[in-house]
């Protein structure tokens, strides 16, 4: 099942879908179950809510606002160096531990929405990323049961000002320029992919052309690793947000580097969730 908030005339709205059509309702009208944020917040069981869209009206794409999936997540929790050619291009030892950083809400932005180039970097950088949302509070998860705290996945751009990013030993700057993390085009239900997201091709294209090309198999900590990881230190809520780490091909590692300028459209496809398309401004 694939679930969408968008906006119609200002309006926000949940859309459904089973196969290819989409079905939805907006905020106000009738059976309107409310927004992926609240639902997921109170448990909901988000299979159930997408099929009981299917009696919705079908929605046009073509004619809609995307918004992010989750506006309001507690937490967005990035992983960095998660693949080794990317540890690789920047010279980094593959990590014995997850690295992790933060992003805020204000960095979020929806499918075909505008990245934006920061007035004051000429190194916006793309990554392509899996993203795994928590459906299911815990702390001190195994990896056992990790699996069973993911009630969706979908796709991440972590767009990111490098000369930031790298002023000092903290990420953190680089990686919250506002509009610079697109994240959609919706969420996929966890029960419609393989256990963990194994096995799925990723691909980023700059302006038609293949920049990354990796599949999921490729991450040094799944994310049943990342799950265990992270609750030690802190207990995952539902809601919150696992940017699980980007393949090697971004422009900071080429040479002569690449980075995104206005312009540009930057597409991330993961395989059995869809394609993630950005202009950037």
């Amino acid at each position: 099942m694939r679930l969408a908030m968008y906006a119609e005339n200002g309006r926000p709205g949940l859309a459904a879908a089973e196969g290819e059509v989409f079905h939805g309702l907006l905020t106000g009208e009738a059976d309107f179950p409310g927004d992926l944020d609240s639902l997921l917040a109170e448990g909901r069981d988000l299979a159930a809510v997408g099929k009981a869209l299917q009696s919705a009206p079908v929605i046009d794409l073509e004619k809609i606002s995307f918004l992010p999936p989750l506006m309001r997540p507690g937490k967005i929790i990035c992983v960095g160096m998660n693949y080794a050619a990317h540890s690789a291009e920047f010279g980094r030892q593959v990590p014995v531990s997850p690295e992790l950083f933060s992003r805020f809400t204000t960095t979020l932005i929806g499918h075909r929405e505008p990245l934006i180039k920061p007035a004051v970097s000429e190194q916006l950088d793309f990554e392509g990323e899996l993203v795994a949302v928590i459906g299911r509070d815990g702390r001190n998860i195994t990896r056992e049961k990790a699996l069973e705290h993911v009630a969706a996945y979908s796709i991440f751009n972590d767009g990111s000002v490098r000369d930031y990013q790298f002023r000092g030993l903290q990420w953190l700057p680089g990686k919250n320029f506002d509009n610079t993390g697109a994240f959609g085009p919706w969420l996929v239900t966890a029960e419609a992919l393989p256990a963990g997201a194994k096995g799925l091709a990723l691909t980023t294209r700059l302006n038609g052309e293949v920049m990354q090309n990796a599949n999921t198999d490729d991450l040094i900590f799944d994310i049943p690793a990342l799950i265990e990881s992270i609750s030690e230190i802190m207990t995952l809520k539902r809601g919150d947000v696992l940017v699980t780490g980007t393949p090697g091909g971004v422009g900071q590692g080429r040479d002569p580097k690449v980075f995104m300028k206005s312009g540009d459209v930057c597409e991330i496809t993961i395989e059995g969730i869809g394609t993630l398309s950005n202009p950037v401004n």
